[in-house]
Parts: C-alpha cells; structure tokens; sequence
C-alpha cells in the first residue's frame, strides 16, 4: 500500500503544476528506481498477504481513488528455485504486444479472477467446469471440450464411451483430466515437439520500464519448458493448484503458456494482414478473436474458419495478401452462430475441418457466448446412417444449467424444412440460436429439447 500512499502524495504536490499523465509517470518510475530492490520486495510481500485473494482494494483519497491489482496469493506462487526461466522485460513486451496490440493494456478484473472451476464431485454435472461471462469464457469452454474428450474418448483399455462416465467424475478425476486437457493443448500449439508451462514465483524478475505497464504477475513468470508430453501433463498435475484454485489467475496463466508453446515468432506466421493481436476490446472487456480460437483448437493462431488458404476474393479476384484458414481437422470441433451477422448476411461459413472434427465434440460460439456440444458415439462422424436419428448433448457453463441438456436430432424427416420453407428469412426470430447452429452442421435438422425449456 505503501507505493500507492505514495503515489497519492505526488499528485497532491504536483496539482498546482499541472503536469501531464507522461511527466507524473516519470515522476514516479524515478521514485521507484531510487527505492532500494529489498523495500520493493517487502512492499510486495506485505501487499500480497494482506489483501484477500477473491477480491480488489480500493485506496480513497480526495478527488481520487485508485485500484490496487487482483493478486495472486503467496501459497499459489512457486519458488525461483524451482528452475524454470525468468520472463525477460523484452519477452514480456512482446507477450503484452501479441496479446493487446500495445504494452499499455492489462488484464482487467474479470479476468484475473477467472480459473477452471469444477462442478461438484460426483453429481450430474461432475465432469463441467463453471465458466465466466467475460472473455475469459472461450478459454473455458474449449478446455471445457477437451476435458469432455479426456473423459469419454482416452479412457484406459477397451472403455465404453458412456454418459456415465460423465457422472462419476471424483476430485481426482477431476485435477488429472485438467492436467491432461490443458497439456493435450500445449502439446498440439508447439506442434508435438515441446510445450512451455507458465508459473508465477514470489519475486520480481525484472524492473518494468516506463513504456510498460506493470501488473503485479506478469513481472513475475518463470516458464518451464519440456520436449516429452507426458512430463508436461505430470508438471501441470503436480501445480495443478496453480490453475484450479481461486486467486490463481489460472485462464492468464494458461493462456500465457499456450502464446509461449506456440512461440510469438510462429504466432506472427500465422496470422495474415487482417490480424496482428489475439484480443481484442468490446463492450469493455478484452474477447478472444478467432486466431486465438483457432489457436486452442488446432494449434495454429489462423485468422479465419474456412479451409486452407484463401488467395482470392468473393468474387474471384486476387487478393493483395492471401488469407489464412484452417489446415489441419483438430479432435474438437466448432460451429459459429451469430443472430446480427445472419440479418446483415455477415455469417462466416465455418469450414469442414472444423465442422467435421475427428471427435463428435463441438466448441459452440452462440451470438458471442460459448458451450459445447457432444456426443459419447464416436461413429457419429464416421458412420452417414448414423446421422439419421441420434442425440447431442448440450452445456453452456453457465450456474444455472443444473443438468446436461439432452437434445434429439433427426436429420432424416425434413418435416422442418416443410413446415418452415415460407418463412427462411424469420428462421432466426422463430428458433433459438442452438437450433440453428446445430443446422448449420445438419442443415434441416429437426431438434427436440426433451422436455427442457430451450435456450434462445
């Protein structure tokens, strides 16, 4: 708090002069070079165990109030000993710039509250994470998938693949198919060679400059870089407290790792001159664009959800710089539905290697919110007369959904198209966004919610 009162006292004698935003910040990054490293430290150590973990502090002063940051506590940071590599001020600029676009954004509160947090053991919805409504969701909800896969499609032996499955998820059971999920996702992004886990220590590892802005826990990453899977699905298990537990930071940290297993080089590669940042600001709040997206999904920061690359336009012509898809059909899927871009005739066309994934697992984006969709019968992507009449299973994260939704869909009647062929152009008003998402997969699809309210 110290830094802070201090702060306040140099506005009140620098009110008169009038100085700018830049002069007050050199004012006090001077102040701060001309303290001595171990007040620093204290200051930061008394900080840190003093404010509770679940919420911020705020610092009132007259005609002034100031946000002390989210912190993680000391029982969630590890020890310098432990021998990953200090983030370097120049990594950690060019972690800010590929996040933000700039090295003045930081995460906000919504954020760095948010980490993976399970439903209770051994309920119905035992194997579901409970998810944010901010941007930090889409992370969620595609680890989300992967947990879904863990659990149903990489059991030991000859397992059948049941909903069952699904309902006797223990603690346990829980923390090893995050582990697994989350190093499942690194693997892929440093594509099968090495994966790179980001942990936050208990000292400083470098003195933020004056052309960044500083964050409490960036300053302070060690990453620990590995070339088998295994070994990083054991480390994340064994620090799996580091990402599970509240006041972690746990979806920063993931995400931090997953930029630094790709690497920021490989990022830059992927994109195309339509992107050049993996968040972006909307409505207040920092939302994951499609390249981080496709990022989570496939390993690979593609801008775009058609297939391959585009060297042309809608109307065939050459494009100045082409455009980069998808390239590779990734085990979790993903359908897009937007009700404002369908009035304004703006719906991307999501291409089939992620429409068609290897696994019946579908990462939803629903009018900018996100769930899942699955089924435990892997032939449904491999068998056509499987697709006749089968059912789906549906969960947004959000507390309120108590139980999975069981949706039945029947793709062979076409009574929906009958029924409906004179009012195409209401469709969206009619029927709830999941409906018409899961048609943009099964076009015609008849879906009956079982009883359930739908969700619109």
């Amino acid at each position: 708090m110290t830094d802070y009162q201090d702060l306040l006292q140099t506005i009140k004698s620098l009110q008169h002069s009038r100085l700018s935003y830049i002069e007050l910040l050199q004012e006090e990054v001077k102040r701060s070079q001309d303290r001595p490293s171990e007040k620093i430290k204290a200051d930061e150590d008394s900080d840190d165990s003093s404010r509770p973990a679940t919420s911020a502090h705020h610092v009132s002063a007259p005609n002034s109030l100031f946000t002390v940051p989210y912190s993680i506590p000391q029982t969630l940071a590890v020890s310098p000993s432990l021998g990953g590599q200090p983030v370097s001020p120049e990594l950690a600029v060019s972690l800010r710039s590929i996040l933000f676009g700039n090295t003045f954004h930081i995460f906000n509160y919504e954020w760095k509250k948010s980490f993976f947090k399970f439903r209770e053991p051994f309920s119905d919805t035992s194997y579901a994470l409970e998810t944010e409504r901010g941007g930090a969701s889409a992370i969620q909800m595609v680890v989300q998938a992967h947990i879904i896969k863990s659990l149903l499609f990489n059991q030991p032996g000859n397992s059948a693949c049941t909903m069952q499955s699904l309902l006797e998820v223990g603690e346990k059971e829980q923390r090893r198919a995050l582990a697994a999920s989350l190093a499942d996702i690194l693997w892929t992004a440093g594509e099968e060679q090495t994966a790179t886990v980001s942990l936050v220590t208990s000292e400083r590892c470098f003195t933020p400059h004056l052309d960044y802005k500083l964050d409490s826990f960036t300053e302070r990453l060690q990453l620990f870089t590995f070339k088998k899977k295994e070994d990083v699905r054991s480390f994340i298990c064994e620090h799996i407290q580091c990402f599970k537990e509240e006041g972690s930071h746990g979806i920063i940290l993931f995400l931090y790792s997953l930029v630094f297993s790709r690497t920021i080089d490989r990022i830059r590669a992927d994109f195309d001159c339509t992107t050049t940042h993996l968040l972006h600001l909307s409505l207040g709040n920092f939302v994951c664009r499609q390249a981080l997206l496709n990022l989570l999904l496939t390993g690979r920061a593609s801008p775009h959800v058609f297939n391959g690359t585009s060297l042309n336009d809608e109307k065939d012509q050459p494009l100045a710089h082409p455009l980069h898809g998808v390239l590779t059909r990734s085990h979790v899927g993903y359908l897009f539905w937007n009700r404002e871009q369908v009035k304004h005739a703006q719906l991307p066309l999501v291409g089939s290697m992620l429409k068609t994934p290897r696994l019946p697992i579908w990462v939803c984006n629903i009018n900018g919110t996100y769930s899942v969709l699955f089924s435990p019968n892997r032939s449904l992507l491999s068998d056509w007369k499987m697709e006749h009449l089968f059912q789906l299973y549906f969960y947004n994260g959000q507390p309120t959904q108590l139980n999975t939704t069981v949706l039945t869909i029947d793709t062979h009647s076409h009574h929906w198209e009958a029924e409906n062929k004179d009012i195409q152009g209401d469709l969206e008003k009619k029927f709830p966004s999941v409906e018409m998402t899961i048609r943009t997969k099964w076009e015609g699809a008849v879906i009956d919610w079982n009883g359930t309210v739908p969700f619109f």
